[in-house]
């Protein structure tokens, strides 16, 4: 490995370099090609990886993790507080577009996998993953291009629900998965319902209690910032410990908050310099657990995933469009800004390994189709947003 032959000194300089490098990359991809600086973190963390130049060692199961938990946690509380469930009360189609969207992409991508036959455990967990919307990417690109508008502010709700749902039906096959491998009812029951329920409750008690604090203290704007940020790292060393769920807790905790009416201004959007940073790391951790061996395998199955998957989403979308008070073009622009989902997908893997489920060994293409949604995913987003007319002035353009 590279590390290797610049001695162990370097070694600890590994993830500093690293994210130093996908900075510029993203920086670069954004300045000359006008790309989402996310593709630029994400190719630069896969080319560093342990399979690739050998920069970066594996990052799966390191502290490194417990950061890059902490990094998705922040983007989902800011997700959760930018959700308005009273829109759903008044829009019910909207409700229903993120149903059938959802479930008829697990439906459809269980289909295809069994088809290039898959056993039935894996294509169940993958057509979970598929499920799921990346909100780190929905927000960065939304954020970066200053975006507002129906196709923003739909594509940032189907998301949040999307996750949820990725969420409950992951952890249940998981539980399925524990009951048929070790034959236990009440580990089974523990890895799914247990873990959903407590997770949520976590993170309804974190979203009572801080806001309480914040008025105790009548502290605001930054201060806010500060104690939110805190109190998330909080509930992910929480969660983390006991083995729950940090990214529902966090969903349900930045929930909690906006229903008591406690909301970030515009200055506190993506928690400032410190998302910044940890939203690269985040991407440069999430392609540094793919190596080439993986992405080499199963093209066929992750191009056909990647397609039926996109079309699900926009055929959701574009088939309620006029019911839930859109044109159909907005709503075809809003399921395919819904195509990102690998960050999610692979922080919720990374929070099953302690079952000893590995997708990756158990569905090739899995990695290949991780790759393609991390680097074209947030384009689509990107192109999407500015196709309909809500992009403002670029950050630092």
């Amino acid at each position: 490995m590279m590390l290797e032959s610049l001695g162990n000194p370097l070694a600890g300089m590994a993830w500093p370099l690293a994210l130093l490098l996908a900075w510029l990359a993203g920086e670069a991809i954004s300045r000359w090609l006008s790309l989402p600086r996310v593709c630029g973190y994400a190719l630069a963390g896969f080319v560093l990886a342990s399979g690739q130049l050998g920069l970066l060692p594996q990052p799966a199961g390191t502290p490194v993790a417990l950061l890059a938990d902490f990094a998705i946690a922040l983007v989902l509380f800011e997700l959760g507080q930018r959700i308005n469930l009273n829109w759903l009360r008044h829009n019910r189609w909207l409700a229903v577009t993120s149903l059938v969207e959802a479930f008829g992409t697990f439906i459809v991508v269980l289909l295809v996998a069994r088809g290039f036959g898959l056993a039935p455990l894996p294509a169940l967990l993958l057509a979970a993953l598929a499920m799921s919307s990346s909100p780190v990417a929905a927000l960065r690109v939304a954020n970066e291009l200053h975006c507002s508008g129906q196709v923003t502010e739909r594509m940032l709700h189907l998301s949040a629900f999307n996750c949820v749902f990725a969420v409950l039906v992951f952890k249940a096959i998981a539980g399925y998965w524990v009951l048929t491998s070790a034959g236990g009812l009440l580990p089974a029951l523990w890895s799914s319902l247990a873990v959903i329920g407590v997770s949520a409750g976590i993170g309804a008690m974190f979203g009572v209690a801080v806001p309480t604090l914040l008025r105790w203290q009548r502290r605001g704007g930054g201060d806010a910032t500060v104690i939110f940020a805190i109190a998330t790292l909080l509930l992910v060393s929480l969660t983390h410990a006991l083995q729950f769920s940090a990214l529902l807790a966090a969903l349900v905790f930045g929930l909690v908050v906006r229903y008591r009416r406690i909301v970030f201004s515009g200055a506190d959007r993506g928690f400032g310099t410190l998302g910044s940073l940890l939203t690269i790391l985040l991407f440069v951790f999430a392609s540094a657990t793919l190596s080439w061996s993986q992405v080499a395998q199963g093209a066929g199955l992750a191009l056909a995933v990647l397609v039926v998957r996109t079309l699900c989403k926009v055929g959701a979308c574009v088939a309620f469009a006029g019911l839930s008070g859109i044109g159909w073009r907005k709503g075809a622009l809003t399921g395919l800004a819904l195509t990102p989902m690998s960050v999610f997908a692979i922080l919720l893997l990374e929070q099953t390994r302690h079952l000893g489920i590995d997708v990756f060994a158990q569905v090739a293409g899995l990695g290949l189709l991780v790759l393609a949604l991390e680097l074209l995913g947030p384009v689509a987003t990107q192109r999407a947003l500015i196709l309909a007319g809500e992009a403002g002035r670029e950050e630092g353009g």
